[in-house]
């Protein structure tokens, strides 16, 4: 599954998707800027709130989840990456948050 860093996605957030996967709760903790929201167990019911000629950036706690969603994007037929480190590296790095 392609990864991309923390470093890249910040620079690429406006040019990109951002899909956070995780849970309400793990949300409310803070989600990058411009984030759409969909929890990992929500996203075969609303694909259609992507869109595919526009590449995605999943997001998770730790990439674990969101490595399994770029992947299922992926054989879905949109270009996806996954986020290394998720977003306890995302909050280490001091980037932003709402």
């Amino acid at each position: 599954m392609p990864e991309i860093s923390i470093d890249d996605t910040y620079r690429v957030r406006a040019s990109a998707q951002i899909l956070d996967v995780r849970e309400n709760d793990e949300v409310a903790e803070g989600m990058i800027p411009g984030a759409l929201h969909i929890p990992m167990g929500q996203l075969q019911d609303r694909l259609s709130e992507l869109d595919r000629s526009v590449p995605v950036i999943a997001v998770c706690r730790s990439g674990n989840r969101s490595a399994t969603v770029a992947d299922a994007l992926g054989r879905a037929g949109f270009r996806a990456d996954t986020m290394t480190g998720g977003m306890t590296a995302w909050r280490r790095a001091g980037l932003p948050t709402t």
